[in-house]
């Protein structure tokens, strides 16, 4: 982190104090960047250099065992935060003006509301949403109708809401820079080789693990967050629904956002050629043919969901002081 402040001066409490207020402010500035300029990066992308050296892993040390996957994980997280300390090194050299803008930039790289927004909007819009949603879904999207096209759209915001914003931002109020960038690490890990294809069962098993846990607490913040804002005083009532999720984490947000949405999500899917039986989520009157007003609805609370988000990572600085 910046070091323009000298723990070593203060108590426990007062540095613990301090590491939170910091965090905060980088948090709120990072997600405000996100949503001034969303994404600036593209090769040098953090995201993009993490998934290079996993690609480079598989290319030269893969092996069909849990053994060797457990080896990738280790090592990418030891790079990644390896990366990140140095940065924050370098950060300690510099003046408080100049050294909080720069980890905000560094935070903003990692979060992704504005690109997802803009991508799920992109499908909304699309004359083709087949192959619009192609970029934000792993599933078979080649003979998608329009309706499980909005379906799919839908169901990737409402869990890359949690995977992509909200759990990041909470890993940097809680630890830091370095903390988010470990994040994405484990997130990218097993978007990469957490699938259960031939290839990946035993291989990116931990990685799968490590992720549900570290995505835990932020898809069931997620899902309340989506139950708030769209009025849904009974914010609990997506967890008897998200709970049928082969996933424990991803069912709970798709759950809010059918509910929020008066619609049914999920259904059997196609992936890597194969069709895949998934549990339905919202209530079972609702209908299971989603249309652009549902995606559109899904879209409607993003002012709302980025100042809440602001004010939830501003607040405890103010509580603080």
């Amino acid at each position: 982190m910046p070091g323009y402040i000298d723990f070593s001066s203060t108590s426990w409490p007062e540095s613990i104090g301090l590491w939170f207020t910091l965090n905060s402010l980088l948090a709120a500035g990072a997600l405000l960047l996100d949503r001034l300029f969303g994404e600036f990066l593209n090769r040098w992308h953090p995201v993009v250099l993490i998934g290079a050296w996993i690609n480079g892993f598989n290319r030269y040390f893969y092996a069909d065992s849990i053994q060797r996957g457990g080896l990738l994980l280790l090592s990418t997280l030891a790079i990644t935060l390896l990366v990140s300390m140095v940065i924050c090194t370098l950060l300690n050299f510099l003046p408080f003006w100049l050294s909080v803008p720069l980890a905000m930039i560094a935070a903003s790289t990692l979060l992704a509301h504005r690109m997802l927004y803009d991508s799920v909007s992109a499908v909304l819009h699309s004359e083709h949403p087949a192959s619009a949603v192609a970029v934000l879904v792993s599933r078979d999207t080649e003979q998608l109708s329009d309706a499980d096209a909005y379906k799919a759209a839908m169901e990737s915001y409402a869990e890359n809401l949690s995977d992509g914003v909200v759990a990041p931002l909470l890993f940097l109020l809680l630890f830091g820079l370095p903390g988010i960038a470990l994040y994405k690490a484990i997130n990218t890990l097993d978007s990469m080789v957490g699938y259960r294809t031939e290839r990946f069962e035993n291989y990116g098993k931990i990685s799968a693990k490590v992720d549900d846990i570290a995505n835990w607490l932020p898809a069931r913040l997620s899902a309340i967050l989506l139950m708030l804002v769209f009025k849904q005083w009974r914010f609990w009532a997506f967890y008897s629904y998200g709970r049928a999720h082969a996933s424990p984490n991803a069912g709970h947000p798709i759950a809010a956002m059918a509910l929020a949405c008066h619609c049914r999500l999920g259904g059997a899917t196609r992936y890597f050629g194969r069709w895949q039986d998934k549990a339905y989520f919202g209530r079972a009157e609702e209908t299971q043919h989603i249309q652009a007003h549902h995606l559109a609805c899904s879209l409607s609370q993003r002012d709302l969901i980025d100042c809440l988000l602001i004010t939830g990572c501003v607040l405890p600085t103010l509580w603080l002081f």
